[in-house]
């Protein structure tokens, strides 16, 4: 596939160009007088009697369709007059370089000979990578795996394969970048189709004002897929309601040579990160959380400080037991206690864990009782934090209930034996914010918490939320070092139906994987098969 060409060849001689911008200019001219000139074929006047016979709908129809073609036409004259005022733009920079009494020298080469040289070494590489491509020949693949699908899309809509957890087979573009990117493609290949090069196969003989125009209308679906290490290839297909031609063109957004942005030494050797858990309640979950802090924060890392906020005080006793135990075993002192009596608020714990802390900058990691990190996530959050710069939202992977994943055995495996990467024993939370890493300077830069959010939820996202829409830049990705522990989810009796109905649909997203819940839904057909094939086995055995 060779890339468009367009145009004028300019010949060395001034004269023979100055003649050229003339010709131009008269035919703009003559273009928009033949163009504004009123038609004098019979449909520009009413009709007569039986015109009045046909009533104002008749005459509206009539209007309208005049309308549509001087628009058509208008909009045809603008395409033709916005070209031949780029080819004027070029003949004047020829002009201009051609009236240079001499060029600058660049190692013995002309400045304007670097310039196209250097113009035609990138297009013999974006040449090289549409050729590398899979978008003229198929390529070679060992099985369906190795297939790189299309996403299809129309001009409202895009039709995904890949849905995760919080994406559907069918939506609207939520990102601007890529409704951007969508209308951008759509409007490339109009002007391919509006504007054909003499390799796009167009009659000679069809002038421009004979040629069918398209316009965005006439888009009916295209297809994209991107491979990574050479770009994006477009498949776009356009169509006249009147007609039974399809207009195919296929774009190609090729990628560039790796480019270094900067190159750096990060030393993480004397970062300390301030874990800060909210906590109400639930004094064995909070047991074995410390647990998982002692393994991992005191005997392996050894640059944590642990921020405990608990609420009420009811259970409080036992917490300062087991953080007193902790210390006592382990000479480790690194930890603050701040007691609220009040009811719990997730996000008035974090800013008050934050605000707890008086020397200075740090790197806190916002952490729940029910996760378990390891040594590798604490250097991933030193790593993808930066102050000033960065802030890091990793995406925790959640486990399944262990009593559904593990039912085969009498009991569940060991925590440590249940974090594994399955389909069936958990999913990444794609939908969750809580757990992130972030400098103390700029979450109180940011504004903090909305405190006005109650209970469990919601004030992550919005804390999430400010971040995006300020200048730091958001790290968001799955880490494979932080899971989220199952607990049993309650459904409140006070909920309202609606709501009671939601909070169990999350239950369920939570509780199992697909397959684990369709076996429970179908445990008694399952169960009576087994049963029959019992009974036709012993009927077998006695004969």
């Amino acid at each position: 596939m060779r890339m468009p060409r367009r145009g004028l060849v300019i010949q060395a001689r001034t004269r023979w160009l100055l003649v050229g911008l003339a010709l131009l200019f008269s035919l703009v001219l003559l273009m928009y007088l033949l163009e504004c000139a009123p038609q004098t074929d019979g449909n520009g006047s009413l009709p007569g009697v039986v015109g009045e016979s046909m009533g104002k709908e008749y005459y509206q129809a009539l209007l309208q369709e005049q309308e549509e073609h001087y628009q058509n036409r208008a909009t045809s004259l603008k395409r033709q007059i916005a070209q031949l005022k780029q080819e004027l733009q070029e003949m004047s920079d020829k002009l201009k370089s051609l009236q240079e009494k001499k060029n600058p020298k660049v190692n013995g080469m002309s400045y304007q000979g670097t310039k196209e040289q250097t113009s035609n070494d990138l297009l013999e590489f974006l040449h090289s990578q549409i050729d590398k491509a899979e978008v003229s020949v198929g390529a070679k693949l060992p099985s369906e795996y190795g297939v790189i699908p299309f996403e299809s899309f129309t001009s409202m809509k895009v039709f995904q394969l890949e849905m995760g957890l919080t994406r559907h087979p069918e939506e609207k573009p939520v990102r601007k970048d890529k409704r951007d990117e969508l209308v951008e493609v759509i409007e490339a290949g109009l002007e391919v189709i509006n504007n054909p090069d003499e390799e796009d196969g167009q009659d000679e003989d069809d002038g421009v004002g004979d040629r069918q125009l398209y316009s965005e209308n006439d888009f009916i679906e295209g297809y994209y897929r991107t491979e990574r290490d050479k770009g994006t290839q477009y498949e776009l297909f356009y169509k006249k309601m009147d007609g039974m031609e399809y207009r195919h063109v296929t774009l190609f957004r090729p990628f560039g040579p790796l480019m270094k942005v900067k190159s750096e030494t990060v030393d993480i050797s004397r970062s300390i990160i301030n874990v800060i858990v909210p906590l109400a309640g639930r004094t064995e979950a909070f047991a074995q959380f410390m647990q998982n802090f002692r393994d991992v924060c005191i005997h392996q890392d050894k640059r944590v400080h642990l921020t405990v906020v608990y609420f009420g005080q009811d259970g409080l006793s036992e917490v300062k037991s087991i953080l007193e135990s902790v210390a006592r075993e382990t000479d480790f002192h690194n930890y603050t206690l701040v007691s609220l009596n009040e009811e719990f608020n997730r996000g008035r714990g974090l800013d008050m864990g934050a605000r707890a802390w008086e020397k200075g900058e740090v790197l806190m990691f916002f952490c729940d009782v029910d996760v378990y990190f390891t040594a590798e996530f604490l250097n991933s959050c030193r790593l993808n934090a930066e102050p000033g710069k960065k802030v890091f939202y990793p995406v925790v992977f959640s486990l399944y209930n262990p009593a559904i994943v593990y039912a085969n055995q009498d009991i569940p495996p060991p925590v440590e034996q249940q974090l594994v990467h399955k389909k069936d024993s958990g999913f990444w939370r794609d939908f969750g914010f809580g757990m992130t890493c972030q400098y103390r300077t700029d979450f109180l830069t940011v504004g903090g918490f909305d405190l006005e959010v109650k209970g469990w939820g919601g004030e992550d996202v919005h804390l999430y939320r400010k971040y995006l829409h300020g200048e730091l830049m958001v790290i968001r990705t799955p880490v494979p070092g932080l899971f989220h522990l199952w607990h049993e989810k309650h459904c409140a009796d006070e909920l309202t139906p609606e709501q009671y109905r939601m909070c169990i649909q999350s239950k369920a997203m939570n509780e199992a994987s697909h397959s684990h819940l369709g076996m429970l839904v179908f445990r008694e057909e399952i169960e009576a098969h087994l049963r029959k094939q019992a009974y036709r086995t012993n009927s077998e055995a006695v004969r």
